[in-house]
């Protein structure tokens, strides 16, 4: 008998799923027996290393630039179907870059307006599948997040989106949910898991007192993906080890 997180015959697209969380999500895609294609930032995927939380062996890679709406529709589409489409792409600027125009709009533009436009890239795809999106956000999107105003109002948009095209797309047999991780450690969080003080408070709050991992993240997507979640849409997961408790 099948299992119901086995993803053999499928098709995954994992926009972000270069490094870190979204890594972390394509490869637990991929050990379910799924065909995953990531989207990342550089130019060949030889340019990604393991120590840098990188990992892309066994699956596809396209160069994406998706604050650039232009880039999201010139891009070949990965597969001729396409069941799973994860949106884990973001960006954050630190030392209060975005209170000024330039931070703003980036962070605005790869961490919000492109989940809107790939998803409406690939709505027809997931429709002929009756497929499902899986938006990261962050725990940032419930509360304020100190210095960093459009990574919080980014992913409070996100938490937001979800909602409204898990209504509009269920029509067309697509589920749409989302995960908001907590503290997990890859690049965009090193300000905090490289600083012992800063590190030692963040896990203070989590009751779990450790960090989330990329495999963490994994699992959530792996279950909202999956028929065990079949009657989920609109939700966002919260993964957070107790964070927001």
């Amino acid at each position: 008998m099948r299992s119901d997180t086995d993803f053999t015959g499928k098709r995954v697209l994992v926009v972000g799923g270069s490094s870190g969380i979204g890594n972390g999500i394509a490869h637990g895609f991929r050990i379910r027996g799924a065909d995953v294609h990531v989207w990342g930032t550089r130019a060949d995927a030889s340019e990604y290393k393991r120590e840098d939380g990188s990992d892309l062996d066994g699956l596809g890679y396209s160069c994406v630039d998706v604050g650039d709406p232009d880039a999201i529709e010139a891009v070949a589409s990965p597969f001729a179907t396409l069941d799973v489409l994860v949106l884990c792409q973001g960006t954050v600027v630190y030392r209060r870059g975005e209170f000024e125009r330039a931070g703003w709009d980036r962070v605005m533009a790869v961490n919000l307006d492109s989940l809107m436009h790939c998803a409406r890239r690939f709505r027809g795809q997931l429709a002929e599948t009756k497929g499902s999106i899986i938006i990261v956000s962050s725990v940032s999107g419930f509360q304020a997040n100190i210095g960093n105003p459009a990574y919080a109002a980014s992913k409070a948009g996100a938490i937001s989106l979800t909602k409204t095209l898990g209504q509009a797309f269920g029509s067309d047999g697509i589920r749409v949910n989302g995960m908001a991780p907590g503290v997990v450690d890859t690049k965009l969080t090193k300000i905090t898991t490289q600083n012992p003080a800063r590190l030692e408070g963040a896990l203070a709050r989590v009751p779990q007192r450790r960090m989330g991992t990329p495999e963490d993240m994994a699992g959530a997507a792996i279950f909202l993906a999956s028929p065990l979640a079949s009657y989920v849409t609109g939700h966002t997961l919260v993964v957070d080890g107790g964070l927001t408790l």
